[in-house]
């Protein structure tokens, strides 16, 4: 496998530490002189996040296009959103600018089962963009429920398990921490 090649990493499981892992990569990728986008599909850009505040400060190129919490809006709105992230994701893609992509919480968007998504976020189109673009680009896929399709076609797969977590003592998130 040649060095050049563009990677698929996948950062799953029910524990903390999938987006700040992506956030990593992409402050490290940004140090190497390679141009990162990242988008959010289930953050909403109607709340402010430390990610966000940071990223843009080192020119990293960053995106809220989620709804929420699926408790928090209308299915209708969340399936509005998802079609909109994606349709956002393969046009700026498009343009051939980018080292690094960063699909932050597409799994868990992926993994949506109270409503459908597949007309809106389609797994196989998601596959095959993948497979389109993994030679020019890093693809990173955050999220809880990384699908079975999306594990097996990644080079790199890493799940963050729960060992003890704040949460359990009732202390909900923190600013700075979690967003």
């Amino acid at each position: 496998m040649s060095k050049s090649k563009g990677l698929v990493l996948v950062y799953t499981g029910d524990g903390k530490g999938k987006t700040t892992a992506a956030l990593g990569l992409a402050v490290r990728a940004t140090g190497r002189g390679k141009k990162v986008l990242m988008v959010q599909f289930i953050k909403s850009p109607e709340r402010t996040y430390g990610e966000q505040l940071a990223l843009e400060k080192i020119g990293i190129e960053i995106y809220q296009k989620g709804s929420g919490f699926t408790w928090t809006k209308t299915p209708d709105e969340h399936r509005e959103a998802l079609k909109n992230a994606w349709a956002f994701v393969k046009e700026k893609i498009s343009s051939g600018s980018y080292d690094v992509l960063i699909l932050d919480e597409i799994n868990n968007a992926l993994a949506i089962d109270t409503f459908p998504i597949d007309d809106v976020l389609p797994l196989k189109e998601v596959l095959d963009f993948i497979e389109k673009y993994r030679g020019t680009m890093h693809i990173v896929l955050t999220g809880r429920a990384a699908k079975n399709e999306i594990i097996e076609v990644a080079d790199l797969v890493t799940e963050m398990k729960p060992i003890k977590h704040y949460y359990d003592e009732g202390i909900l998130a923190v600013k700075g921490i979690e967003f």
